[in-house]
């Protein structure tokens, strides 16, 4: 198998070489048919710190000042593949400046010369869709103050991008990437003089994906909010560039965009960030609202649930739990084993959080935090509740079945739901109750381990049979935003946590579990390595056919309805190392 699928990746890799060199004589476009409107984002303090020296991509930090890019030694593939997909040149359009300018065009046409068509990873079809995004967006900012023939060598290499892009876009597996490279080359095509005629089976291509991977319910398989955040992005610059070009989008791109809009208002926590779920975070400040607004309405998902989620909110505070079993197939690749595992806010401060994806600091810490001791959940010990083999990226195993009922009661609102997980296992199933107060002050839960039917009572029997009647140890785990300081109180019987908005909350259980205060870690993408925090753990033994502990979230007395959070959050550190 091994062989067979280094003998495929050496096939794509020379067809990539050969495509890019037969576009290499494409003809040069002339100009932009209208001035491009730049769309993507980038951060001011992020192009201060390329401007440093400090290249800080994909989790890698280099330090390199008074150095060009394209000579600095690349420490990893996904280090390069950033640096070739040009998204950097977003955050020095960021700073605007004379010399972010300067940096933006010198290290453009660098590219330009050092890697010809054929070269790769460079011209690989994904970060060419990427790249030429990023190029049509920010051309007014690279072309500031050059001369004509530079001007004539950055069209050509546009021209010779987009017809590449045209032959190879269809070797990528339909998904994010995918979308990406449609994007980038119906972008092209409306942008530059001579290349129209790449619109319309880009379009074509576009709406039926947009059909077949974005469901009813406007989800995707992955259930990643964040990479559903990237392909609303996506086809939101589509409708509007086609619209300033004078044409209307095909109707399934922008039947998408408003499947996709609900679901993702309901997949934001009450700060604006998005659950950070199935290997996402919570997206870059600015860029869900800016999604959002594109789509020209407000409605949020008035389903049980949103891609898989379950959202309570109420008063200033937002619970958002994963109720679905994790993604299956191909698209597990970055799922986590989070069933039932869920995340809370109050105001704009992230209160209980999930671990996170752990991708960008190795592959040690993404598969830490695809695991369920990384979220904020019940856990058998040593036991996920989906699997992630030695070998492969594809989490199996994991819950068949997921059970969930919502009620409202005059006081609360109410969520029940189960999973079983380790029914196959241990004969257990995981019943989680939430219970949000009408004035979002408090969350009550409990979490029990039980037996349903008499195979699994004799599942469990064989089990506790095999610890010596010791009991099958679970803890279930609290994991704190960075940003909250936790401490012990009423005698090791309780946990006191502060919010930098002044907010005081407590944690609370019925006595039936050992509680402890320990070391935890906020995995978050922008930074050298991960974050330092602390987890509130609740460990007891299953005994019998049923366990239950129960405990509460809830703000102390003495804190204000309304609290005036005017402390503005830490822009991006200096290099995102704390």
């Amino acid at each position: 198998m091994k062989n067979s699928n280094e003998n495929g990746s050496r096939r794509v890799r020379w067809a990539n070489r050969y495509h890019a060199w037969r576009v290499a004589k494409t003809p040069a476009a002339t100009g932009f048919v209208s001035t491009p409107e730049p769309r993507t984002i980038g951060t001011v303090a992020r192009g201060r710190q390329i401007l440093a020296g400090n290249l800080l991509f994909a989790g890698e930090l280099v330090e390199a000042p008074n150095t060009a890019l394209w000579d600095v030694a690349m420490p990893t593939a996904t280090f390069e593949a950033e640096a070739h997909g040009f998204t950097w040149l977003d955050d020095l359009a960021a700073v605007g400046e004379a010399k972010a300018g300067d940096i933006a065009a010198q290290w453009v046409h660098a590219w330009i010369a050092r890697f010809p068509p054929a070269a790769q990873p460079a011209w690989s079809p994904n970060l060419t869709g990427r790249r030429l995004i990023r190029w049509i967006n920010n051309a007014i900012f690279v072309l500031r103050g050059q001369d004509k023939a530079l001007s004539d060598e950055f069209y050509k290499s546009l021209s010779v991008q987009t017809e590449y892009l045209a032959r190879r876009w269809n070797i990528l597996a339909p998904g994010l990437p995918r979308f990406e490279a449609l994007v980038g080359m119906i972008y092209a095509g409306l942008a530059l003089e001579g290349m129209r005629h790449h619109v319309a089976p880009a379009m074509a291509a576009l709406a039926a994906d947009c059909e077949h991977l974005i469901d009813a319910g406007g989800a995707i398989e992955t259930r990643n909010p964040e990479e559903l955040l990237d392909i609303l992005t996506l086809l939101t610059w589509v409708t509007q560039s086609a619209e300033d070009a004078g044409q209307d989008p095909v109707p399934q791109v922008r039947a998408a965009v408003q499947r996709i809009g609900p679901t993702l208002r309901a997949l934001r926590h009450a700060d604006g960030g998005l659950a950070r779920f199935h290997g996402g975070g919570r997206g870059p400040d600015g860029k869900l609202d800016t999604a959002l607004a594109a789509t020209g309405h407000k409605e949020m998902s008035e389903g049980p649930t949103a891609m898989g989620f379950a959202r309570l909110s109420a008063g200033r505070t937002s619970v958002i739990i994963d109720a679905a079993p994790p993604p299956s197939g191909v698209a597990a690749k970055r799922a986590h084993a989070s069933t039932l595992a869920f995340e809370l806010t109050s105001g704009r401060r992230p209160l209980i959080v999930n671990c996170g994806a752990g991708a960008s600091f190795g592959d040690r810490w993404a598969r830490a935090g695809r695991a369920t001791p990384s979220h904020s959940v019940l856990c058998l010990e040593g036991l996920s509740s989906a699997q992630l083999p030695t070998t492969g990226d594809v989490l199996v195993g994991g819950p068949r079945d997921v059970q969930m009922e919502r009620r409202r009661t005059d006081k609360a609102h109410v969520l029940e739901a189960a999973h079983d997980g380790w029914t196959r296992i241990n004969g257990l199933t995981h019943i989680r109750a939430l219970e949000l107060s009408t004035d979002g002050r408090s969350l009550s839960g409990s979490d029990t381990l039980t037996t349903l039917s008499n195979e699994e009572k004799q599942r469990f029997d064989k089990a506790l049979d095999a610890t010596a009647l010791q009991g099958i140890a679970y803890t279930i785990r609290f994991h704190l935003h960075p940003d909250v300081e936790a401490s012990l109180d009423m005698a090791g019987a309780a946990v006191s946590m502060v919010l930098r908005s002044g907010e005081i909350w407590v944690f609370r259980h019925d006595g039936t579990a050992q509680l402890s205060l320990e070391p935890s870690v906020y995995l978050e993408r922008g930074r050298v390595s991960p974050r330092a925090t602390m987890q509130i753990v609740l460990s007891a033994k299953a005994m019998a056919y049923a366990s239950r502990i129960r405990w509460s979230l809830a703000k102390a007395q003495e804190t204000p309805i309304a609290v005036r959070d005017i402390e503005r959050a830490k822009d991006l550190d200096d290099l995102k190392t704390d």
